[in-house]
């Protein structure tokens, strides 16, 4: 059974970095699609971030092009999320998610992903 665990979040200046990071556990982590989503207060959970099984083709909301980079080490069964220029929008829970299947493209869609997560949770103050 798959399990995935995220860590790396915290309360950062506007400006600030994170590097989050989600480790997952069982076999098979290697041709996972995987994405990060977030959820801030009161709103829904929403795609930020996804990268194929081998990292080649990576996708973002439009809101975090240019501030948030995806990547992943399958030797160590880690998908990261350097998040860089944060903003207090930024503020949410952010949730690492696998898809079991090997896609040829990114996955933007929460209902495709076969597991998440517990969360963690990153705060921007202004």
């Amino acid at each position: 059974q798959v399990r995935l665990v995220e860590s790396g979040g915290g309360l950062v200046q506007a400006g600030g970095s994170l590097r989050l990071a989600c480790t997952a556990s069982g076999p098979a982590f290697s041709t996972f699609t995987m994405g990060w989503f977030r959820q801030a207060p009161g709103k829904e959970r929403d795609f930020v971030a996804s990268i194929t099984w081998g990292g080649l083709y990576t996708d973002y909301v439009d809101s975090v092009k240019g501030r948030f980079t995806i990547s992943r080490d399958n030797a160590k069964a880690t998908v990261y999320l350097q998040m860089n220029s944060l903003k207090p929008e930024d503020t949410a829970v952010y949730y690492c998610a696998g898809d079991f299947r090997r896609r040829a493209r990114p996955v933007v869609d929460a209902n495709d992903y076969d597991v998440w997560g517990q969360g963690t949770k990153v705060t921007v103050s202004a």
